[in-house]
């Protein structure tokens, strides 16, 4: 017994040496010295919002700006500059209230920004979360951002960020005939990128319009591992809140294209999944309301729904869960309603829907995949910056 006890408290202290010594990730943003140098003098635009942050989670703006740097302009994506829109909400153009800078909606009038909105600019700064996952528009935001740049000959400078979902590759790849702001690019629904690694691959397959480049400079990040698990400081959207919340995004974001709830308007957005039609095939229950600010108008909304409680589930880090679409199918009463045509849209092919409507299993859905997802997964490399 003694000497079991000297194992376990060797294999404790040998935990926590290792958990010590595992290096910090530096992001980009928070390595000032390689990049504000380069900035002086210039008239700067950013592309930010909420997670775009230095240091002790102060906005890199406000921290720019006291480094002496001109920032000139702010474009704002999907839920605003300060992060405060509820989903799907259009975004207007305003002045800053904090710093006096105008403010230019990207997900208002337009999404792309226009030679105006460029105009006095010297450069443009991409510094903004992603979750890593196709639908999530702000890789969008950026495909526009870089077309935009490169036809106004401007250089796009991106302070790169971990991916909380960077550790494996799945889903089917776009068809370009389904092309949205939810699905810019031809690749799966979980791209296992970077926003700078995405940005260069945008430019090597000639993805902008006309098949122009961008000019890029890329501020990198130290010490980040795209295997290793990690929480964010700052939640990436309204409705994404916890880390277990943005790990269960590629999987749960599928039910948004059916009457299925994700518990947008809970406490527990993207942790949780149910409908009123599930009464009696799930006994985990929860109310969508409106909260200001995350989710207005929710679906469901008032409506009593039964479902999954995925908040301590484990989630496999190597493949979308297909299981919980299937069997929602399955259990639900009305098939002919399950579907909302947003599915096409986010799953990126036609193909997915009628294969779970005409009950094919899990194994041939994967296989359908093939050989685009694979290929896509060889192309890749060639623009990974970390291991």
């Amino acid at each position: 017994m003694r000497r079991i006890s000297l194992v376990i408290i060797i294999l404790f202290l040998s935990a926590r040496t290792a958990s010590a010594q595992a290096p910090r990730i530096i992001t980009g943003a928070n390595r000032t010295d390689a990049y504000v140098p380069y900035l002086q003098g210039k008239n700067v635009g950013m592309v930010v919002n909420q997670t775009s942050v230095i240091g002790h989670l102060v906005p890199s703006v406000d921290s720019l700006l006291k480094l002496g740097v001109k920032v000139k302009k702010i474009f704002g994506p999907e839920h605003g500059f300060r992060g405060a829109a509820s989903d799907g909400a259009k975004v207007s153009d305003e002045v800053d209230a904090k710093t006096g800078i105008p403010v230019v909606s990207l997900y208002g009038k337009h999404y792309k920004p226009t030679p105006d909105d460029l105009k006095g600019l010297d450069i443009v700064i991409f510094d903004i979360q992603d979750a890593g996952a196709r639908f999530y528009t702000y890789i969008s935001t950026l495909h526009y951002v870089m077309e935009a740049c490169a036809e106004n000959n401007m250089e796009l400078m991106i302070l790169d960020r971990p991916n909380p979902n960077g550790g494996y590759v799945d889903g089917p790849v776009l068809d370009t005939a389904l092309h949205s702001f939810v699905g810019m690019d031809p690749v799966p629904i979980v791209h296992g990128m970077t926003i700078a690694e995405y940005a260069q691959m945008i430019n090597g397959q000639g993805w902008l319009k006309g098949g122009i480049k961008c000019k890029l400079k890329i501020i990198k990040m130290e010490n980040y591992i795209r295997t290793l698990q990690f929480g964010l400081p700052v939640k990436p959207s309204p409705n994404l809140q916890t880390h277990q919340a943005v790990v269960l995004y590629p999987s749960l974001c599928l039910f948004e294209g059916t009457n299925i709830s994700v518990g947008r308007g809970t406490p527990y957005p993207f942790m949780v999944f149910g409908s009123p039609l599930l009464k009696g095939k799930y006994t985990f229950e929860f109310t969508p309301q409106s909260i200001a600010g995350v989710s207005d108008n929710p679906p469901q909304k008032g409506q009593l729904c039964y479902g999954l409680d995925l908040r301590n589930y484990h989630v496999d880090a190597d493949k979308i869960n297909l299981t919980w679409l299937m069997e929602a199918y399955k259990a639900y009463p009305d098939k002919a309603h399950f579907f909302t045509p947003y599915f096409t849209k986010l799953a990126g092919t036609k193909e997915l829907q009628k294969q779970i409507e005409d009950g094919e299993t899990e194994e041939n859905i994967r296989l359908s995949w093939e050989p685009a997802l694979s290929q896509y997964k060889l192309m890749r490399l060639k623009y990974l910056l970390y291991r």
